[in-house]
């Protein structure tokens, strides 16, 4: 099982953003995924959805999907480590 860490938001911050902890994993998610620093298997996994909802939600704000072949790669090693191929 892969190590997780933890990020402390204070809730004051989630107050003034009226988001749940939820949406603001996916935020964060959407957006390093839109920068290039996160695979497109990496960034649905870290948003807590599946890759269709994952897709809506970056069609929804005009990001382009980049799936490289590094990110193919990456989803195999993914999906490798979870067991389920």
């Amino acid at each position: 099982m892969p190590e997780k860490i933890s990020i402390e938001i204070p809730r004051e911050v989630l107050l003034a953003t009226r988001m749940a902890p939820e949406e603001i994993k996916q935020e964060l998610a959407i957006h390093l995924y839109q920068l290039g620093k996160l695979s497109l298997g990496k960034a649905y996994e870290i948003a807590g959805v599946d890759i269709w909802t994952f897709q809506q939600l970056l069609g929804i704000r005009g990001i382009p999907i980049h799936y490289t072949l590094e990110d193919y790669q990456e989803d195999l090693a993914t999906l490798r480590e979870l067991g389920r191929i």
